[in-house]
């Protein structure tokens, strides 16, 4: 071999290469589309404002993203705020963790079958290949908690504060990134637990204090994340319902997006616990899968606000992945010795297993060419959300001076003017109506509504109209002090347009 080709060919023999290819290959197909959706509009809106008026965003709302948006603020700077450009860092930080399921595997379970097969595994559950394509910060967290439990196993095994730095800092990004992502540290002291219980009477037992401590300080740098987002829960979580038991045993199907898939990583999650000499490492994954889950439950049933939300705990899907990758593992090791004529006695098992597994595997390699066409890009009801194709119609026929009227207020939730506003051409700029103050004079997502409606709807001539639903009569839809103003203003509308999830209608006083 050449001795400029044996660095690459090095490179292509490490465990975690091909399952970070192909990630990122599943994350970037299609990555410009479709069209952004309202949490994603979030992410541009909050983004691409001074750091200033970032920060003093950050003091009334979204603080639990915070780190996310100043992340993306330092992104969008150098490579601009297209669809793909907005979307880049979570295909890349999903390839990331890809990487750490595959090297978490290896280390657990000393296999490269299941090493590698950990790592293409992550790329199968449709809410992963949804969110490796997603400018939100889910794909960042996911990242961080796999790369922290892989850390945190090195530094299980040699507890230097070398091996103990990189898990803090890991850990505090998850936690600055998304909160609800410190539940794993459950997960966690029940893998040390474990671990410590495997290793008696070797075992350290300075990890008894030194992870505490470690913990603590991976907190350290949240805790500014917790107090503001103490006070911000209510507004921005209130909506989530709270769980009942029979969500909790039905989660793993929408914590996957696909219960078929769901239940293949099961069965090899099962075969991972009945591997020989392995089965506690298994163990040690499940508790890291599912512990974190159950607290939030409880949390979430037992508190005022439910955290209790699938994309909240996507960081989960990781340990899912090794230890369906330590049942492929099991599985290479079930067909080996089929080969071999000292196992003859068990080979009618092990076909068993394989013909059980292959079947069950079936739907979850069905899934994999259809990731692109299941990516959620709607709102929590399943509506569309048709920013750019209302942007199209206003470009079309815009007239300098029109303005346009958006839902804001106890309806900005549906993000319709910044969503808008970005599929506008720079030249189309229409007339805030009904707006007091922009959203960064407002310091929040969407501008702030005027108290007076017919103070604040300025000398247009033309309106265009935006309502959430699709209706034959959007000002109908408006709140009653603003349908009355344009009624008598404008009359009836000369145009209405149903999008699908909105409707678009332009009034003209001078027809």
């Amino acid at each position: 071999m050449r001795p400029a080709v044996r660095p690459v060919g090095r490179l292509l023999g490490q465990v975690w290469v091909w399952p970070a290819v192909v990630m990122t290959v599943v994350g970037g197909y299609r990555l410009g589309t479709p069209d952004l959706w309202r949490d994603e509009i979030a992410t541009w809106t909050v983004a691409t404002r001074s750091l200033g008026d970032l920060l003093r965003l950050l003091q009334h709302i979204d603080a639990s993203n915070g780190v996310y948006y100043l992340l993306m603020h330092a992104w969008t700077t150098v490579f601009g705020d297209s669809t793909v450009a907005l979307r880049i860092p979570s295909v890349l930080a999903m390839a990331g963790a890809a990487a750490f399921v595959a090297l978490t595997a290896q280390r657990l379970f000393g296999s490269r079958v299941a090493a590698v097969g950990a790592g293409l595994l992550l790329a199968v559950p449709p809410e992963i290949s949804r969110y490796a394509q997603e400018a939100r910060s889910y794909a960042l967290v996911t990242c961080a908690i796999a790369a922290a439990s892989y850390f945190l196993l090195r530094a299980l095994e040699r507890p230097t504060w070398r091996r103990w730095a990189p898990y803090c800092v890991a850990m505090a990004l998850a936690g600055a990134g998304h909160l609800v992502s410190f539940s794993t540290v459950a997960g966690q002291a029940a893998l040390l637990g474990l671990h410590l219980w495997r290793t008696r009477p070797e075992a350290d037992r300075r990890l008894l204090w030194r992870f505490p401590v470690a913990v603590a300080v991976s907190a350290l740098p949240v805790l500014p994340v917790v107090l503001l987002g103490s006070r911000q829960s209510d507004r921005q979580l209130g909506w989530i319902p709270t769980p009942s038991l029979r969500g909790l045993g039905y989660f793993g199907e929408r914590l996957f997006g696909s219960g078929p898939v769901f239940y293949a990583f099961a069965l090899l999650a099962l075969l991972a616990l009945a591997l020989p000499g392995r089965r506690l490492q298994a163990w040690q994954l499940l508790l890291l899968a599912e512990l974190p889950v159950v607290g939030v439950w409880l949390v979430s049933r037992l508190g005022d606000t439910s955290y209790f939300l699938g994309r909240y705990l996507l960081f989960t899907v990781p340990a899912w992945a090794v230890l369906a990758g330590g049942g492929a593992g099991a599985l290479y090791g079930a067909v080996k010795a089929l080969a071999r004529p000292d196992r003859a006695p068990r080979r009618s098992v092990a076909v068993a297993g394989l013909l059980t597994v292959a079947l069950l595997a079936l739907p979850a390699v069905e899934a994999l060419p259809k990731q692109p066409a299941v990516r959620y890009t709607g709102s929590h009801n399943g509506s569309e959300e048709p920013f750019r194709a209302a942007a199209l119609e206003i470009s079309a026929d815009y007239r300098s001076g029109d303005g346009m009227a958006a839902p804001l207020g106890d309806q900005s939730w549906a993000m319709a003017w910044p969503g808008v506003s970005y599929y506008l051409p720079p030249d189309v700029r229409p007339y805030p109506v009904f707006v007091a103050r922009s959203a960064d004079d407002a310091e929040d997502l969407s501008p702030e509504p005027c108290p007076q409606p017919a103070d604040c709807l300025g000398e247009v001539s033309r309106i265009w109209l935006l309502v959430l639903g699709d209706t034959t009569d959007p000002l109908g839809e408006m709140p009653t002090d603003q349908a009355q103003v344009l009624r008598t203003r404008y009359g009836a509308p000369d145009r209405v347009t149903p999008l699908g999830g909105l409707t678009l209608a332009l009034l003209d006083r001078d027809t």
